[in-house]
């Protein structure tokens, strides 16, 4: 991969991250607006119609074999499923702000599911780096909480819960993207999970589409953004880089999520943010910055330069 591609896929990875930290917004928006898992559902097919409309231009839809099928039953339960009922039932029981920081974990979480499932090495670096992110965790849902641990907010646990089996299925998305191009596994996912998800919400919401075809104008706006842009082309593009990057260097990216969703809370709900939050987001932002392999990554880059510098002085002599 050349360096023109590569800078282009971080770019785009950027973007995501921005769509994704607006789109907790967003979400507590939706979900605090009607029954949970029910818009839910509708958002996430909402999305899976919208991926495959961009497929069918691109001519990437076909139908998956049965070893792919079973890829992605399992992972659209963890990637869909779980992570969007666990993102959506925690977000209208916490704040977007809080929310945001948690969803700041997710590269962690994928380098330790990474290491258990990929056998991916983790250095003491690493090991430092999850004690960081843990520790910033431990901030904002415990001591910004009131310091105990019965003052957890149930939201928060819902939130970790939803980046966990998230990170889960980016390691089954990996092993399958040599095979099944990773957008339209993308759209699959979200097609079998938003079915799940209007399933579960039949029986646990009674009732629950009522009042949404009366919802605003604004409503309306709001979740198409968070639908196709967000869900749609945002879940395309991350998935695509990690066919093509890797699962830990895409995941680096995601410790812009929690700023951009820090940015959201304050301009769109007024949220305001405390210093045990901003203390928390710098332990979670240095813990990824160590727990992804980020920092290790770049002094490796910066001790080959200088190799190649001393060497291209030393044929000079």
């Amino acid at each position: 991969m050349s360096k023109a591609e590569k800078y282009r896929i971080y770019l785009l990875l950027v973007f995501v991250m921005l769509s994704w930290g607006f789109n907790v917004i967003a979400t507590k928006i939706i979900v605090s607006s009607f029954p949970t898992i029910t818009i839910t559902s509708i958002r996430v097919f909402t999305a899976a119609l919208s991926v495959f409309i961009i497929l069918s231009f691109l001519n990437k839809v076909r139908l998956p074999s049965k070893k792919e099928l079973r890829y992605i039953l399992i992972a659209g339960f963890f990637n869909v499923v779980c992570h969007h009922y666990f993102l959506s039932i925690g977000l209208s029981q916490t704040s977007a702000s809080n929310g945001g920081l948690i969803l700041g974990l997710s590269p962690i979480l994928t380098t330790i599911v990474a290491f258990l499932f990929l056998k991916n090495k983790i250095t003491f670096v690493k090991f430092l780096g999850i004690l960081l992110g843990f520790t910033g965790v431990t901030f904002i849902v415990v001591i910004g909480s009131g310091g105990g641990i019965s003052s957890i907010s149930f939201g928060d646990i819902y939130v970790f819960l939803s980046i966990f089996t998230q990170a889960f299925s980016f390691v089954l998305i990996k092993k399958i993207s040599n095979s099944l191009d990773p957008r339209l596994m993308t759209g699959y996912m979200l097609l079998f999970g938003s079915i799940i998800l209007f399933i579960i919400g039949l029986f646990k919401e009674p009732g629950g589409l009522e009042g949404i075809p009366h919802a605003s104008f604004d409503f309306w706006m709001i979740f198409l953004a968070s639908a196709v842009i967000s869900t749609a082309l945002g879940h395309m593009i991350y998935n695509s880089a990690i066919g093509k990057v890797g699962v830990t260097e895409s995941a680096i990216f995601i410790n812009l999520n929690p700023f951009f969703a820090l940015i959201g809370a304050v301009l769109f709900l007024d949220e305001k943010i405390s210093s045990t939050q901003l203390i928390g987001f710098l332990f979670i932002l240095f813990g990824v910055l160590f727990g992804s392999g980020a920092l290790e990554e770049y002094l490796h880059q910066l001790k080959l330069k200088k190799k190649h510098v001393f060497i291209d002085k030393a044929k000079n002599v």
